[in-house]
């Protein structure tokens, strides 16, 4: 005759599982305030889409940026736009362009005034100012980006944190056969 009957094996284990399963839970919570203050945030700001070109606007083109993908597209519009308005050339690029130029203008004999005053050194620091308002438009918009990447991250992590403490909580109880005594046979004999 046997009995089954629960054991349970391994009591840490299944207070490291409750542990880990409340930690998933705790995550989940976690990221979802923050994938949802970062909405909030972006929501506020009333940011648009803005088109690329006329001929091909982009596929999110005057939604509202309130996600990762309206985030980053309009971070690539932002791009876009500061690029055509420097002539393609970067922030970096306009530096030295505006330190070759006042080298140029120096090497002439103009003055440190006359310089400042110059109108192609005058059009290239305005195009930097440009470049570099649109550096940092396009920060600001990778950051929430960025969030929401971890965000995502820190759900994903909880419902993995469930998912083992789950499995360790059912692995730390196992079922048991157990094998009652059998009583030992007698033997009579007859004379």
């Amino acid at each position: 005759m046997s009995n089954v009957t629960v054991t349970d094996r391994f009591k840490g284990a299944r207070i490291i599982a409750l542990l880990s399963i409340i930690a998933g839970v705790v995550l989940i919570v976690a990221g979802g305030i923050t994938w949802g203050a970062v909405t909030s945030q972006l929501k506020d700001e009333k940011i648009t889409v803005a088109p690329i070109t006329a001929d091909n606007p982009g596929s999110l083109a005057n939604k509202p940026v309130q996600d990762p993908f309206t985030a980053f597209a309009q971070a690539n519009a932002i791009k876009h736009h500061a690029l055509t308005a420097t002539n393609g050339l970067t922030y970096a690029e306009l530096g030295d362009a505006i330190s070759a130029k006042k080298a140029e203008l120096k090497a002439a004999g103009t003055s440190d005034a006359d310089i400042a005053k110059d109108k192609d050194v005058l059009a290239l620091t305005g195009q930097r100012t440009t470049s570099m308002n649109g550096s940092f438009l396009r920060s600001s918009l990778f950051t929430s980006v960025v969030a929401y990447g971890i965000s995502a991250l820190v759900m994903g992590l909880g419902i993995l944190f469930i998912i083992i403490g789950y499995a360790i909580r059912v692995l730390a109880v196992k079922p048991e056969t157990v094998v009652a005594p059998v009583a030992p046979a007698t033997v009579t004999t007859q004379v």
